[in-house]
């Protein structure tokens, strides 16, 4: 059963203390991302044979038209209704993304000085799929809505391929809606390529896969051992842990309810972190049973008990503001304030990359179709981080602009802070200009 812990009887490290693996794939994947970079789509596709199982004999990287067609004809054929259900996603998604859009700004603070920032988004954002049994459609919606919306001309998308070639349908379909549900939108391509390859083959580029000037989606330890070293050759979302969940509440809520949630996030990974923080015992005792209960029914029961035996715990607090206290302090992934009056306690929050406010909101509400991103920090990055979003696949330039008259204005004291650093050169590239006028 999960365990049961009073924070007036715990230490700090038993409050953040969690498992998570330690395996060290450095130099398998530098190996791998070397190779790719000398060797192009002949190493891309040599490495889709061994750790896919695809035929290399004829084996193409970049889905056509046809293929993605054809993806969607299946989806429909296979499971009517979810393309609408995609759409209905897309479209919260770009709603939301559409309201994250920044403009530049010029000032002109007196007559002949101009200073100002131009917004622009990057050329090519890369998309990481993950693939196989952990399909993620979801992912598609919320890392490639962003990118297009900030502008982007061409989303590289890649993900690994099934044995025979394939991609699954919903995955395929996410990125044609995606595209179609953002006004002007770039294009989507996809190549069926994963693992560090993949994420060697958008930093540096090959014959087939383009470089892309930003690397986002998540993946397993070697995905996020090749975004840590590719890293400075291309921008990164971030470096991503397992999942989290944190859970305030108070006795009123349904124990079922909160068990239910606290198991969407520990299914996802043996090293996922499910917490409840509450100010009552008995409701505590309540979740632990419940959770017990429902983890017997749950089709990844395996996945889910490990992460409730490795990482889960109940924190029992003196009261609800002190539960707010410890949830700043782990800086949870994701925040659910089951309780009366969440505004309340939401003003309280300033670490979490997601917050979920009320008994009615379960986290999984955020993880597919409310909107706001789904792309969170974790290990409590959550403190100095944010959620994916426009701002990600957009960069800012500076400019400026003085006269004649405007400079000379300023030029002694320029040359007096050039001085100061022992650096003559800049005092003089702006003193001779009023020298020589």
């Amino acid at each position: 059963m999960i365990k049961i812990l009073d924070f007036a009887e715990l230490t700090a490290d038993e409050v953040f203390a969690r498992s998570e693996p330690t395996a060290d794939v450095s130099d398998i994947v530098a190996a791998i991302i070397k190779d790719v970079r000398e060797n192009g789509d002949e190493a891309v596709i040599r490495y889709a044979a061994k750790f896919d199982g695809v035929d290399p004999e004829g084996f193409t990287l970049e889905l056509n038209r046809e293929e993605k067609d054809a993806a969607i004809r299946s989806l429909d054929e296979s499971d009517p209704g979810f393309t609408d259900v995609l759409r209905k996603a897309a479209t919260n998604i770009a709603d939301f993304c559409g309201r994250q859009l920044r403009e530049g700004f010029v000032i002109e603070s007196e007559p002949g000085k101009i200073t100002g920032q131009k917004v622009m988004p990057l050329e090519r954002a890369g998309l990481y799929v993950p693939g196989g049994t952990a399909a993620y459609p979801s992912t598609v919606l919320m890392d490639s809505i962003p990118a297009l919306t900030a502008g982007c001309s061409e989303i590289i998308m890649t993900t690994p391929p099934n044995a025979d070639g394939s991609i699954e349908p919903a995955v395929i379909a996410a990125a044609v809606i995606a595209q179609q549900t953002v006004p002007g939108a770039g294009s989507v391509r996809i190549f069926r390529t994963g693992g560090a390859q993949a994420v060697a083959a958008l930093a540096y580029g090959t014959e087939s896969i383009p470089a892309v000037d930003k690397i986002v989606g998540p993946g397993n330890a070697f995905v996020a051992e090749a975004k840590r070293q590719v890293f400075g050759k291309v921008a990164i979302d971030m470096i991503a842990g397992p999942s989290e969940i944190l859970v305030v509440s108070d006795d009123k809520s349904d124990p079922d309810f909160v068990a239910a949630d606290m198991l969407s996030q520990a299914e996802h990974d043996k090293n996922a972190s499910a917490v409840l923080v509450t100010d009552s015992a008995d409701f505590a005792l309540d979740v632990a049973v419940a959770i017990e209960t429902q983890l017997q029914s749950l089709e990844r029961e395996e996945i889910a008990r490990a992460s409730i035996d490795n990482n889960g715990k109940i924190i029992v607090a003196a009261d609800l503001m002190q539960a707010v206290d410890i949830a700043n302090e782990i800086a949870p992934e994701h925040l659910e304030l089951c309780v009366d009056e969440p505004m309340k306690l939401f003003s309280r929050v300033k670490n979490a990359g997601s917050v979920f406010l009320g008994r009615s909101c379960p986290e999984a509400l955020g993880d597919y179709f409310a909107g706001p991103n789904h792309t969170l920090p974790t290990s409590g990055t959550a403190r100095f981080s944010s959620p994916l979003s426009v701002d990600d696949f957009v960069k800012k330039m500076q400019f400026i602009q003085y006269t004649d008259n405007a400079l000379a204005s300023v030029a002694d004291d320029i040359a007096a802070f050039a001085r100061k650093e022992g650096l003559t050169g800049h005092a003089r590239s702006v003193l001779i200009r009023s020298e020589k006028g």
